[in-house]
């Protein structure tokens, strides 16, 4: 992959037209969009096509991070598959059947397992009831990696302080895409994630792709941030 192709752009916009202005700006500059829940449940399956048809060199990442019972996420991921997206994501704690269910209708889509939130801490994963040596997240994204690997999934979604753990453990048999990055001047307002790292820190970590928004959504210049960070990566990269 480019530079460029490992960084993953949500359009978390209420509407399609802000969506469709950003990935015309952005579709030299990025790899993947990311389609999440406001713009989904805003726009429906449209949008998906919307964006194939605006930028058709990217790969579509629905994160829809399903949650229910197996064999409700065996038809919503099958109804997923059928939009042609790249990447789709469910919940690691919603158990192994659910997983497995996932995948068997994966198709040609990459289905990748929520591990730990990364706006969730300690603090929260003990309030939620998990047994003390799991309410480190560290121990638990690494515990439902292994999970993920076990019922088929293709990778993972965890924070960059946790990605090194994994690709020792598993080594290139998950793919990690890392959320939470933040660049050096760290200027993102009422920021709600807790578990952040820059571009460099998540890549030298090994992780496959980065997922940044606001950093460059809120930028004056979008399009020079993505660069940048491409610039980073590929500097992460170099020994």
């Amino acid at each position: 992959m480019q530079p460029k192709d490992r960084i993953i752009f949500p359009l978390d916009l209420p509407t399609s037209s802000e969506a469709l202005g950003f990935v015309r700006l952005l579709k030299d500059h990025v790899g993947v969009f990311k389609i999440g829940l406001e713009l989904f449940v805003a726009e429906g399956p449209a949008i998906v096509e919307a964006v194939k048809k605006e930028a058709p060199n990217a790969k579509i990442f629905l994160d829809m991070k399903f949650h229910d019972i197996p064999e409700t996420v065996r038809r919503a991921q099958r109804a997923a598959t059928n939009l042609g997206v790249d990447f789709i994501t469910v919940h690691c704690d919603g158990g192994a059947e659910l997983l497995y269910a996932a995948a068997t209708e994966a198709g040609s889509a990459k289905v990748l397992g929520i591990t730990v939130l990364t706006s969730t801490g300690a603090d929260e994963l003990a309030a939620a009831g998990l047994r003390p040596d799991l309410c480190d997240p560290k121990q638990l994204v690494l515990h439902r990696a292994a999970l993920a690997k076990k019922t088929g999934l293709s990778g993972v979604v965890c924070s960059g302080l946790e990605v090194a753990a994994i690709k020792e453990k598993f080594a290139s048999e998950l793919i990690t895409v890392t959320p939470g990055i933040r660049l050096l001047t760290n200027d993102v307002k009422s920021d709600d994630q807790k578990r952040i790292v820059t571009p460099t820190q998540a890549v030298q970590n090994g992780a496959d792709y980065i997922v940044i928004g606001r950093p460059i959504r809120d930028a004056p210049d979008p399009a020079l941030i993505a660069t940048k960070i491409a610039l980073e990566i590929k500097n992460a990269n170099t020994p």
